[in-house]
């Protein structure tokens, strides 16, 4: 597969998570909070008390990031998809740091999958990071670009 076909497809795995969290998090808080992540587990009620706001709050943020991941991936400009990588991991990376402070107090499978499922939201988009660093690439994106150029 080539670099800018693997690059579509990790941002776009990528951007399901948070497209999908932001989604249900700001248009139904208090589902998002009650049954997170469904399937009868309750992953954001069993760590603190509801607050609407902040819960909506998180969900518009990670919309937004969403959104970003996959301007990245449809435009594929080098700065673009770096800029939109490190933003993810400023906020993936203290997430999954924060959730593996407070191991216990889901399931043992429960912490399993979550610790699972936020690790691989670091894993991936670290190796799309690298997969930038290699070889030439330009700046414009891919429709864009000059003949020739």
């Amino acid at each position: 597969m080539r670099r800018s076909g693997l690059l579509r497809v990790g941002l776009t795995l990528v951007a399901v998570s948070p497209l999908g969290v932001g989604i249900w998090a700001l248009f139904a808080p208090r589902s998002f909070f009650d049954d997170f992540p469904a399937a009868g587990r309750h992953w954001v009620s069993a760590v603190g008390p509801y607050n609407e706001h902040l819960v909506r709050d998180v969900g518009a943020l990670n919309l937004a990031l969403g959104v970003l991941l996959v301007a990245a991936g449809v435009l594929l400009g080098r700065t673009l998809v770096r800029a939109a990588i490190v933003a993810w991991l400023i906020y993936a990376v203290p997430h999954l740091v924060f959730h593996a402070s407070t191991l216990g107090v889901l399931s043992p499978l429960d912490d399993l999958a979550n610790m699972v499922g936020l690790g691989l939201l670091v894993v991936l988009p670290l190796a799309l990071l690298a997969v930038t660093g290699r070889g030439e690439a330009s700046e414009a994106p891919s429709g864009l670009r000059r003949p020739g150029g």
